[in-house]
């Protein structure tokens, strides 16, 4: 049963123009192709780069988080109530102000104190500046150094000027070790990203990073093997070329430095733009979907491949429009970026909460002569009162 069906979906007839297969990719003549074995070497090198962000995180990104001031916030901790905890783990994290007046009579707790217990243990499920901090200067590393190894790979090919050099030969494309290489700790970075998702923070478009690591992992195993690795080193190369001053902008973000995150956020977007809906969209995706059709009939492979590639650019206008709402907010104030994906910390100290919930006692009360008249002295706020 399994060998039909790997011969069902490994058919030539799927993945190569008519007359060429998998035979034609047979290593001779001093020359190498790739094969879906190598791949296998992938799995290790998640796991080292799992052991090396570990020890990365843990020494370098600590050392640099306390040169530039970034310490853990001690936050204030919850009284354990477990009406109020039974409630915040299987209904809601944000009840509504009727669910707030229910467990105010289940806990004998005034509202505001109960909004006050639900504020301090939402804050306490957010990850730190720290952990921010460190798994953010992990990330611009390695993006660093791959999109400087990448153009090192790149620089002297002729598919990097001329696209069209992407299918010349093709299937019949000799691997070289730099594209072997570039493969397989590209490939083994995203699956490290994979491994660690569940201890990573979990921001508001989760499910779209979700997509994206497996879209790209499928598209760059795919692209391996059925020889799209010109394609495939170029699509590597302008992702890489955005992403790490992304990272360094939250570094700086975190770290306080407004203007500092404000230029390179600017950068940031300036090639984000320009990289991921211009260069790809137009230059590579064009020639991917186009260019193969004047050659040969179009065929499986060639669509499954070109509908991975519009996946990613939906997922890239997606972003965009996060990005440019960024911008948008921070250039008139010149305020700090703040991550569209985050969740905010709520306040902490019992200033900030004061102000907060007087604020809140605005909002519920009636307005007279400017001032907010409580009509509940039941639901006044004792700071005290824990």
């Amino acid at each position: 049963m399994l060998s039909w069906l790997s011969e069902l979906v490994w058919q030539d007839s799927l993945w190569f123009p008519a007359g060429m297969g998998w035979k034609d990719l047979q290593d001779r003549d001093g020359d190498v192709y790739a094969k879906g074995r190598d791949l296998w070497v992938i799995l290790p090198i998640a796991l080292c780069f799992l052991v090396i962000r570990q020890v990365f995180e843990r020494t370098v990104a600590m050392k640099l988080a306390s040169l530039l001031g970034i310490t853990d916030k001690v936050r204030a901790r919850v009284a354990h109530n477990s009406v109020l905890e039974a409630y915040f783990s299987s209904s809601s994290k944000q009840p509504s102000q009727s669910c707030v007046e229910s467990l105010s009579r289940q806990t004998g707790l005034t509202g505001l104190q109960v909004q006050r217990w639900f504020r301090r243990r939402r804050n306490q499920d957010r990850p730190s500046q720290l952990k921010k901090f460190c798994e953010a200067s992990w990330r611009f590393t390695f993006y660093l150094l791959a999109f400087f190894a990448g153009l090192a790979v790149l620089v002297d090919k002729p598919w990097f000027y001329e696209m069209t050099e992407m299918w010349r030969g093709f299937p019949k494309m000799p691997l070289l070790p730099s594209q072997y290489w570039y493969y397989m700790i590209e490939l083994g970075f995203y699956i490290s990203l994979l491994f660690s998702v569940a201890f990573d923070i979990k921001r508001k478009d989760f499910k779209e990073q979700i997509i994206h690591h497996i879209a790209t992992i499928i598209l760059i195993g795919f692209s391996w093997l059925v020889h799209y690795i010109r394609a495939g080193t170029l699509i590597m190369l302008v992702h890489d070329s955005s992403d790490w001053l992304l990272e360094s902008a939250k570094m700086f973000n975190y770290a306080g430095w407004r203007k500092t995150c404000n230029y390179i956020f600017t950068l940031f977007a300036g090639v984000f733009i320009v990289t991921r809906l211009i260069i790809l969209p137009f230059w590579i995706i064009h020639t991917t979907w186009v260019y193969p059709a004047t050659l040969y009939p179009p065929f499986f492979g060639y669509y499954f491949f070109n509908g991975l590639m519009f996946v990613l650019q939906c997922l890239h206008i997606f972003w965009a429009a996060l990005i440019l709402r960024m911008v948008v907010k921070f250039l008139p104030n010149n305020e700090i970026v703040e991550d569209e994906r985050s969740d905010r910390e709520e306040a902490e100290s019992e200033e900030d909460e004061e102000v907060h919930e007087r604020r809140e006692k605005s909002k519920n009360g009636q307005v007279q002569n400017g001032h907010a008249a409580i009509l509940n002295n039941n639901h006044q706020y004792h700071s005290k009162a824990e």
